[in-house]
């Protein structure tokens, strides 16, 4: 039988399995030996099983206005818990200081004073919203759920490529990943100690009731979403299933006398944490997009009076703008007095002239970016790209310099990945999502693995037909059991002459027989310590109710 990886071809990029041709790298040897005598006809069978178990399940996103099944790839990805170890501290830490920096911006502005970053950085972003300011969270909690976006580069090193603070989706695919998986590949996981994922919503839940207005006993929680046309739907859907909360659109919700309620066959009921899927510019059609019929008006002053918590809160997306992202490391070291764990990609600011004349000159070398964009619109591949595209991006550059960042090509890991009945290496990211429920930063173990479908392909977002991997975070061995420390004790020797003589035979007769069972039932309540070593013998293998031993 042919070896399922025989002829996998290992390039320059770090290869997440493969450290040399059919030498796996230790995370990995426990899922080689486990595929290596599958045939390629055997695993393309089980996958159209999984496929088929996502169909049956609507798993699906919206693209290009269709819904489609969510391509779900049967080879997991699989992270040690040394390397999971790093990338939860650096998370977290990116989280703490995120939260820091944001809380600064709608409030004293001391980052700026200190001329960390330059007000007009943030002043010019898109995603800034003065009507946030002086809206403190009751529990000091802004980012109640990110998306840290990694990928790896070609030294095997994890670098951080974006922040996702504003509504970061693909968690429902973590989730459904697992499930899919656990059917298909049963015995995969019974291999192996694999970190569940199952606790995503009840940690999600209990973040968001932490949030909730001061005094607030039993908070009701619900998600708002844009409706059934939006991409993320099926995801909306799934969290308030699984949290057990109700999921509602902005026309179930009434602002009135400051407190947000939601309408229902029994009446109003109040509102104390509205989970929101939507953009902030319409959220509130009072403060933000006035034609906006998807939000809710006067949310905003319900939630700056008190009365309601909006999760994740308006005005996050200016840190998560990629221009503020060149400024992370130093926010971290400024906030924390920290090193930061996890470090930026390359990345190249146009906020001098020099700076923008040099990356004009070599856009066939970098990769532009621009710095409100998402689902990976907009980007430019510079070593991929035509020459028409790159005149065009030079205008658009040199109109709008702050509109951008350069970047340096980075060769994304590539991991197998099934593709026509055959394995074959294909790009991937990494987004870990974190829950902050203002007392710790918990990072879902795996998060989102998206892959990039296409061969030669870097851009793996979904809505550029990248699929995704169920992520493995390996639990770390037990320790060794240690031996049990041995007593001080005293031995006590004895011989047959020791015991008690044997009682001569006696008739047994219905008189006698009740004598012995009363003998018996005094022998079990005598105390321990006054019983001869027969008796004590005896009473230990009878149990406490007598009999044979187990």
């Amino acid at each position: 039988m042919a070896d399922l990886f025989d002829g996998y071809p290992l390039g320059q990029q770090w290869d997440e399995m493969f450290e040399a041709p059919a030498q796996p790298r230790p995370p990995y040897t426990g899922l080689y030996s486990s595929l290596q005598p599958m045939s390629g006809e055997e695993l393309a069978a089980r996958a159209d099983v999984l496929s088929q178990t996502y169909r049956d399940a609507g798993v699906t996103f919206a693209h290009a206005g269709e819904e489609q099944p969510f391509p779900l790839d049967i080879v997991p990805r699989v992270i040690g818990h040394e390397e999971w170890s790093l990338i939860e501290r650096g998370v977290a830490q990116r989280v703490h200081a995120l939260e820091a920096f944001l809380a600064d911006v709608y409030g004293a502005g001391q980052v700026f004073t200190d001329r960390v970053v330059p007000r007009s950085v943030v002043t010019t972003s898109a995603h800034f919203h003065r009507a946030a300011h002086g809206l403190v969270p009751p529990n000091g909690v802004r980012v109640h759920v990110s998306g840290i976006d990694l990928v790896r580069d070609e030294a095997g090193d994890f670098r951080v490529l974006e922040d996702n603070l504003r509504s970061p989706s693909g968690v429902s695919y973590v989730i459904t990943n697992r499930a899919a998986m656990s059917q298909v590949l049963p015995e995969l996981f019974g291999d192996h100690r694999v970190q569940p994922v199952s606790d995503y919503p009840g940690r999600l839940l209990a973040a968001l009731k932490a949030s909730a207005p001061t005094g607030v006993a039993d908070p009701t929680v619900v998600l708002l979403t844009p409706g059934v046309y939006n991409s993320a739907y099926f995801e909306h859907a799934l969290l308030a299933r699984q949290m057990g909360v109700e999921l509602v659109e902005g026309r179930d919700l009434v602002c009135s006398g400051g407190q947000v309620s939601m309408r229902t066959t029994d009446g109003q009921q109040r509102v104390d944490v509205i989970y929101r899927r939507i953009d902030d510019e319409f959220l509130d059609p009072v403060h933000f997009r006035s034609d906006s019929v998807i939000g809710c008006a006067g949310v905003l002053n319900a939630a700056r009076a008190g009365r309601v918590t909006i999760a994740n809160a308006v005005g996050n997306g200016v840190a998560d703008d990629k221009l503020l992202y060149t400024w992370v490391p130093d926010l971290i070291r400024y906030y924390l007095a920290e090193e930061p764990v996890l470090q930026n990609a390359d990345t190249y600011r146009l906020d001098e002239r020099d700076t923008v004349e040099w990356v004009l000159a070599s856009l066939d070398q970098l990769v532009l970016k621009p710095v409100d964009g998402s689902g990976g619109k907009g980007i430019v591949i510079g070593p991929r790209a035509d020459q028409r595209t790159l005149e065009e991006l030079a205008v658009k550059v040199r109109a709008a310099p702050r509109d951008w960042i350069a970047q340096k090509p980075i060769g994304l890991s590539t991991s197998p990945t099934l593709i026509n009945g055959r394995i074959a290496p294909r790009h991937v990211d990494l987004r870990p999502f974190a829950v902050n429920d203002g007392s710790d930063v918990w990072v879902l173990p795996g998060g989102l693995t998206r892959v990039a479908l296409p061969e030669g392909e870097l851009v793996v977002n979904s809505s550029q037909g990248g699929g995704s991997k169920d992520t493995w975070v390996i639990t770390p061995p037990r320790p060794a059991a240690e031996p049990a420390p041995e007593h001080d004790v005293t031995r006590i020797e004895f011989t047959t002459a020791d015991l008690p003589a044997e009682p001569p035979a006696q008739d047994p007769g219905p008189a006698n027989d009740n004598a012995i069972a009363q003998s018996q039932q005094q022998q079990q309540q005598k105390d321990p310590a006054l019983l001869t070593p027969r008796e004590l013998g005896a009473s230990l293998w009878a149990g406490p109710t007598g009999g044979a031993p187990c």
